[in-house]
């Protein structure tokens, strides 16, 4: 049940609120949000490659619970076309160190596909 006669208190100098995910006080704190949202990235992608599951499920895995996290904030959180490749790289070096990409397969073959068919140019 709504109790129609509280108010809405005001949000006090220097205090945060959270709306689809994204911490905002009088505008959207980007720094922040990329540092905390590469943090969680990093870690998602960690433990999925920790678990001992088959190479194709840990792909679908990072699909299914690390990219969505980055991809939802592209609509909303300011990212630079240099950041978004500092992700991508880090994410084939723990791909590497886990032995799920060859540390010298050919990265132009993959961006020229990404070009050709339209995917995301983040890789992510």
């Amino acid at each position: 049940m709504i109790d129609i006669s509280r108010g809405i208190q005001e949000l006090e100098q220097g205090k945060m609120y959270k709306y689809l995910g994204v911490e905002e006080s009088e505008g959207i704190q980007h720094q922040q949000m990329k540092e905390r949202l590469k943090q969680e990235y990093s870690r998602r992608i960690r433990l999925i490659l920790k678990c001992e599951l088959n190479s194709r499920n840990k792909i679908a895995a990072i699909g299914a619970l690390a990219a969505p996290l980055l991809r939802c904030s592209f609509g909303i959180i300011n990212w630079r076309t240099e950041e978004i490749k500092k992700i991508d790289r880090k994410t084939r070096k723990m791909l590497t160190m886990y032995k799920m990409h060859h540390p010298k397969a050919d990265i132009c073959k993959e961006e020229r596909r990404r070009e050709r068919t339209g995917a995301n140019r983040s890789g992510i």
